[in-house]
């Protein structure tokens, strides 16, 4: 896998998080008790052997470079290659929105420079344990221009996605964004492999012809022209963009077979290291269903409910069916229900808050209420 060059593509990706992205990025938004968003592409490009990964950022990455360094726990950090956080420059005073295109003209020479034949580009926001080598192997089998990993979905979803054609031969057809008509249960994985020398002409390309979206200009308007194939990823995949899923696939980590494939049937997700003491519970504790990080002190009662590292429950508080972030604390005799809290959260004593599954209650980071 060292002829892939990986690319996490972080520019104008779909975000309702509301209060959880009021001052980071989607990619570094933290998921599942210990992991933020970007750990999943970042630690399935690394498990496939690619070497060389480049983040191109866009805006509130302030956090993310905190959660990156310098790659160490990937094993990124390298004399050569490694992990390349590139600044966004789309960023311009006029407030004009520019695709991504321009990201990718912009930073040419880190294609340029890097010897492989392939790039791998994806979105931070797919969480799923993939093996690119395989992937790999399909398109070259197929003779593909580019492949792009697609998940069959079961029911409807709540995030935001684009659906495929894909016939009996793998061969994409059609490829339309959510609120097209498209009859499909196929959902674009926004994972799109190809060669370097294509990925690069697209861009001189639609750059020149006023295009600037790679997968709207680059990819779907020109199905006909290049041999697009789709890779099915069987695997657990959690679209993670908006409040709804955000909330449905992380509670659905309390399942214990996702739970298993998702972290313990692939290879490791990793993620920043932080060295905490144990998790301690009181003889007052009462917790049931629940994911519950190192450092937490529960004293209170935590069902069906994800709790990151550093979080207090007080006693006499009841946590049900939440997900609290780092260094949340809960009052005494507080009933939260369905409700995200950011980091740093602080609820007073006595107080009732109480969300929906489709519309939890939202905390902003360093909220006291």
């Amino acid at each position: 896998m060292k002829r892939i060059m990986g690319v996490i593509n972080l520019i104008n990706e779909p975000d309702r998080l509301e209060e959880l992205t009021l001052g980071r990025c989607l990619a570094s938004v933290p998921f599942g008790g210990r992991y933020r968003l970007i750990d999943f592409p970042l630690s399935n490009m690394v498990n496939s052997g690619i070497e060389d990964v480049a983040v191109f950022t866009h805006h509130k990455y302030r956090s993310l470079m905190d959660h990156l360094g310098s790659g160490k726990e990937w094993d990124l950090d390298r004399k050569r290659g490694g992990l390349f956080v590139l600044p966004s420059v789309l960023d311009i005073p006029s407030g004009i929105s520019k695709g991504d295109l321009f990201q990718f003209f912009s930073h040419r020479d880190y294609f340029y420079r890097g010897r492989q034949e392939y790039v791998l580009v994806s979105r931070s926001h797919i969480v799923c344990n993939i093996d690119y080598r395989r992937v790999l192997e399909q398109h070259e089998e197929t003779g593909a221009d580019i492949t792009c990993v697609y998940h069959e979905m079961d029911d409807a979803d709540d995030a935001i996605y684009r659906k495929l054609t894909v016939e009996a031969d793998g061969r994409i057809t059609a490829m339309q964004d959510r609120t097209g008509r498209l009859a499909s249960r196929n959902v674009s994985m926004e994972m799109y492999l190809m060669s370097k020398s294509l990925l690069l002409d697209i861009v001189e390309t639609c750059l020149s012809q006023g295009d600037d979206h790679l997968v709207r200009d680059g990819i779907m308007k020109n199905i006909s022209r290049l041999k697009l194939f789709g890779y099915k990823h069987e695997g657990y995949t959690g679209i993670v963009n908006t409040i709804q899923s955000y909330y449905r696939h992380s509670m659905g980590l309390l399942k214990p077979e996702l739970l298993r494939e998702l972290f313990f049937q692939g290879a490791p997700i990793y993620t920043k290291v932080k060295d905490e003491p144990p998790t301690k519970y009181t003889e007052s504790a009462g917790v049931s269903n629940s994911l519950v990080a190192n450092g937490c002190v529960v004293e209170g009662v935590v069902e069906n409910s994800l709790l990151s590292r550093g979080v207090k429950i007080h006693p006499g508080a009841v946590v049900r069916n939440c997900i609290l972030m780092q260094n949340c604390e809960i009052g005494k005799d507080v009933v939260i229900e369905h409700a995200i809290l950011d980091k740093d959260v602080s609820i007073d004593r006595g107080r009732v808050l109480s969300g929906a599954t489709s519309a939890p209650y939202i905390a902003a980071k360093k909220k006291v209420i």
